[in-house]
């Protein structure tokens, strides 16, 4: 990926401040050079601890997470005696979670990936919407094939999830002349609580699962959840695979209840001959939401200020509290 370290060595910055041994060391997974305006009085090291933890564990005080889902960027912090903080670059801190020590902050990667994922979200949606798998593959068979496919114009989108990226997801729907409903844990003005989902879900025609992993949501989409889903309707899961019980989507979508696609699994990298690969109607993307241009910038801003912030002790950003 660009802009992180994959020697799997630590690299000591070259950086002009003039540093300390005694100053706070911060561990990036990529050249400090890109955050532009690092602020001084930080020690920084380009490392990837999934690959290789240098002697210097013991001295982090600010980690940096390599930007991976998977729970190998958790596994350095039993060795970190002086950790203060740890910052992801990803939205989701399911990989983290339980495993960061006490008095140790916990911030997410807000604002990082709402522009990427909200576009892969609109992709999602607008190709399964309008065939264009079945284009895809008919092109590859030199084969014209006309066919009238629903648009997303008048359907009603059911939002599960309204934090920074649910807004990103809402903000491009609008134009396309869709009804939004956002849907959060507790009801707000123009929000409604994940417990009205029973009654919410028979009228939506495509619902978009972007709320986060936790003990509440895991297996949430079970077979009551897509039972109650209007036949026909469309499920887009960014989220987490684990939000949805796997062998029941499979069993919808083969009774042809429902269609879906999905940027996430359960299992990652799904496995070859895995039955999500054959189910009908499935649109499967290897977890890309994040994955494009959009999130490199982002992600040098967010990590810059909170070092910015940290560095002159003021109040750090995305702070995680104990429901995520």
């Amino acid at each position: 990926m660009a802009g992180q370290c994959r020697t799997g060595y630590a690299r000591v910055a070259a950086l002009p401040n003039l540093v300390s041994v005694s100053d706070p060391l911060v561990w990036l997974p990529f050249d400090p050079a890109l955050l532009g305006d690092p602020p001084g009085g930080l020690r920084y090291e380009v490392v990837d601890p999934t690959a290789h933890v240098p002697g210097s564990v013991e001295d982090v005080r600010f980690y940096v997470t390599p930007y991976a889902v998977g729970p190998g960027v958790a596994d350095v912090l039993p060795r970190m005696s002086r950790l203060e903080v740890v910052q992801t670059l990803s939205a989701g801190v399911d990989n983290v979670r339980g495993r960061v020590p006490d008095g140790v902050t916990l911030c997410n990667g807000r604002g990082i990936h709402d522009t990427s994922t909200a576009e892969l979200t609109l992709t999602l949606i607008l190709a399964s919407l309008r065939g264009i798998p079945q284009f895809v593959r008919a092109q590859d068979r030199g084969s014209w094939e006309f066919a009238w496919r629903p648009a997303l114009a008048d359907k009603r989108v059911l939002l599960v999830g309204y934090g920074a990226i649910g807004a990103a997801i809402e903000a491009r729907l609008r134009p396309f002349e869709a009804e939004v409903v956002p849907v959060a844990r507790r009801a707000r003005d123009g929000v409604h609580a994940i417990d009205e989902l029973p009654d919410l879900l028979p009228d939506a025609d495509v619902v978009v699962l972007v709320l986060p992993l936790t003990d509440a949501t895991r297996g949430l989409v079970d077979a009551t959840f897509l039972g109650r889903m209007k036949h026909g309707a469309l499920l887009v899961n960014v989220a987490r695979g684990a939000v949805v019980v796997t062998d029941d989507l499979v069993a919808a979508l083969h009774a042809g209840r429902i269609t879906a696609a999905v940027d996430v699994t359960e299992e990652e990298p799904l496995p070859a001959r895995h039955p999500l690969w054959d189910a009908p109607g499935l649109l499967v993307s290897p977890h890309v939401g994040g994955a494009s241009s959009a999130m490199w910038p982002r992600a040098h801003r967010l990590v810059r200020d909170q070092l910015h912030r940290y560095a002159g002790r003021e109040p750090l950003a995305n702070v995680m509290s104990g429901d995520y």
